[in-house]
């Protein structure tokens, strides 16, 4: 048995679990074998071999890491991601002050207008004009920028 198990496997080890996880599943339940018991229990051997390999491959694989590398993070962004983060802070960072300044603390930091009002001592109202002026710049940047025509607009 173990002979024919290394030449399935092809490894010593393995083909001693192989032998082992045999004998249990035969020696599980009692059987009445008709015939050679040597060709039942190579069966058996080649049964649970099989079924081994379907395992196997269903299971997700797993390999090292070369050494030169570092893992990626699953919860970092994109590249692309990344790309359209940078070009939209950098249109906020070209934004006048006011408006940059309303834009970064309830988009950005994410206050409430209220708390935006109070920080940035300004009535609520004159954040919510703030903020629709400058969100409507950067907004008209983006479809110019991405439709090819004219330069940006400009809001006051």
């Amino acid at each position: 048995m173990y002979r024919a198990a290394w030449a399935m496997c092809g490894s010593r080890e393995d083909a001693e679990d192989l032998v082992q996880d045999t004998f249990a599943r035969v020696l599980q339940r009692p059987r009445f074998i008709r015939g050679d018991e040597r060709s039942y229990l190579l069966q058996s051997l080649r049964n649970t071999f099989s079924s081994r390999l379907r395992t196997q491959s269903r299971r997700p694989r797993t390999v090292a890491m070369p050494e030169d590398r570092e893992p990626v993070d699953p919860r970092a962004p994109a590249p692309e991601q990344l790309a359209e983060t940078a070009e939209v802070l950098r249109a906020i960072s070209e934004l006048p002050e006011d408006f940059r300044l309303a834009i970064v603390a309830v988009d950005i930091v994410g206050l409430s207008y209220g708390e935006a009002a109070r920080i940035l001592d300004a009535r609520e109202a004159t954040i919510t004009t703030r903020l629709y002026r400058a969100r409507k710049r950067i907004a008209d940047q983006f479809s110019d920028s991405r439709e090819g025509s004219a330069p940006n607009r400009s809001l006051a």
